[in-house]
C-alpha cells in the first residue's frame, strides 16, 4: 500500500473513532430541590483509545469552576459544597454521568462534561457537552394509598397497615384521617403509614391521608378515601393436641382426674377413664416392642379403691403367671390382658407411647 493509501485509512479510521467517541448528553435537566438527578454523559468507547482524563464544571454567575475530575491518579472533588453529594459510575465504561444529590437552590447553572481520550499513537482527542440545570421547588402532590398485603378486607386480630405516598420536594409531612358523617376525625398516627396490630370490628371505616411540604405554601393535598372493612371471623389458630409433646416425668397429683389430652378419634368412656389413670400414675416414654405388657389389679386392705393400669412390674414374670409380694397387707396380682377396652387403648397408644413402671 502505498503513502496515499496509508493516509486514506488513517483518516478513515480516526473520522470513525471520533463518530464514536462523541459524547451524549441533554440540554436540559429540571432538578427537585432537596431531591437528586442524574447529568446524562455518555459515549461509544473504541479500540485502541483510552480515556486520559474526566471533567465536571459548573459555570454560575460568569464564573465558572471545577466540580469533578478523574484521571490516574483517582477521583477528586474540587467544591467542597459538592462534597458526598456527587458521583460517577466507575465500572460502567462509557458512561460518566454526573449524579447530584441532596439537590439545593443554588445548583442551578450550566455543567460542562468534558472527556479526553488518548490514541495508540499518543493522539488526544478532547469532547464536551455542556447541560443546564434548574432546580425548582415542588409542592406535594394528590397522594394515593396502598393497603397492606392483607388488602382492605381483613379478619378481626389480624395486623396490616395502610400507606401514603406523594411526590414533590421532600421533606413531606403526612397526616391520617377517619370519615364520620359530617365531617372526619384526626389520627394520631403522624407518618406516612398507618398500622394496626391487632384489628377489631369496630376499626372499620372510611380513612384518608392529606400530604404537604413547605414548597407548597401550607397547602395539604388530600387522598381519595378507602373502605377498610374487618370481619369478625377471627384468624385461624392451630390445636396442638399429640400426647407425645406431653414433657417427661411423673404427673402432678392434683386431686382430680386430669383432663384427658385430644388424640386420634374419640375413645370410649371406659377408655377414657382408663386413659386419666394412666396419665397419673405413670410418665411416658417409648415402648419397645419387644418388652410385654401386664394388666395390674391391686386390692388393698386399707379401703383403696381399685386401679387398673398397664404397667411393666419389676419383676420376673411370664405370661399366665401370678407373683405374690408379702412385704405389706397389700398383694397383687399379675394377669394377661382380657378386656376388649384395654386391647383397643393399647392399639390406640402402642404406636406412640411407652409406659415406664413407677
Amino acid at each position: 500500500m502505498g503513502e496515499v493509501g496509508r493516509i486514506v485509512v488513517f483518516v478513515m479510521t480516526f473520522i470513525s473513532c471520533n463518530a464514536l467517541l462523541d459524547l451524549s448528553g441533554v440540554h436540559q435537566v429540571k432538578g427537585t430541590w432537596m431531591g437528586s438527578t442524574t447529568l446524562p454523559c455518555t459515549y461509544m468507547p473504541s479500540e485502541g483509545f483510552t480515556e486520559q482524563a474526566l471533567s465536571w464544571s459548573v459555570e454560575r454567575d460568569s464564573s465558572t469552576s471545577t466540580i469533578f475530575r478523574r484521571d490516574d491518579s483517582g477521583d477528586h472533588i474540587f467544591l467542597s459544597n459538592f462534597r458526598d453529594r456527587v458521583s460517577i459510575p466507575k465500572h460502567s465504561p462509557g458512561n460518566v454521568s454526573l449524579i447530584i444529590e441532596k439537590l439545593e437552590m443554588p445548583d442551578s447553572g450550566h455543567y460542562t462534561c468534558k472527556v479526553i481520550w488518548r490514541s495508540t499513537n499518543n493522539t488526544l482527542i478532547t469532547r464536551e457537552v455542556t447541560t443546564i440545570v434548574k432546580i425548582v421547588k415542588v409542592a406535594a402532590t394528590k397522594p394515593i394509598i396502598r393497603a397492606g398485603e392483607l388488602g382492605l378486607t381483613v379478619p378481626a386480630g389480624a395486623s396490616t397497615s395502610l400507606t401514603c405516598e406523594a411526590s414533590g420536594s421532600p421533606p413531606i409531612s403526612y397526616r391520617w384521617f377517619r370519615s364520620i358523617p359530617g365531617g372526619k376525625v384526626p389520627l394520631q398516627s403522624s407518618g406516612a403509614e398507618l398500622v394496626w396490630d391487632n384489628l377489631q370490628p369496630s376499626d372499620s371505616g372510611m380513612y384518608f391521608c392529606e400530604a404537604a411540604n413547605r414548597a407548597g405554601a401550607g397547602v395539604a393535598q388530600q387522598s381519595d378515601a378507602v373502605e377498610l372493612t374487618v370481619t369478625a371471623d377471627l384468624l385461624p389458630t392451630t390445636l396442638v393436641s399429640r400426647m407425645d409433646t406431653a414433657p417427661e416425668g411423673p404427673v402432678p397429683d392434683t386431686g382430680g382426674a386430669p383432663a384427658p389430652l385430644l388424640y386420634g378419634p374419640a375413645l370410649g368412656g371406659a377408655a377414657l377413664a382408663a386413659l386419666g389413670a394412666v396419665a397419673m400414675a405413670l410418665r411416658w416414654r417409648r415402648r419397645r416392642k419387644e418388652d410385654p405388657l401386664y394388666e395390674v389389679s391391686f386390692h388393698s386392705t386399707a379401703g383403696v379403691t381399685a386401679l387398673e393400669a398397664e404397667v411393666e412390674v419389676p419383676v420376673k414374670c411370664l405370661h399366665k403367671e401370678t407373683c405374690n409380694a408379702e412385704a405389706s397387707n397389700d398383694t397383687f396380682t399379675v394377669k394377661d390382658r382380657k378386656s376388649p377396652e384395654y386391647e383397643n387403648l393399647v392399639t390406640a397408644m402402642e404406636s406412640e407411647y411407652e409406659t415406664e413402671g413407677i
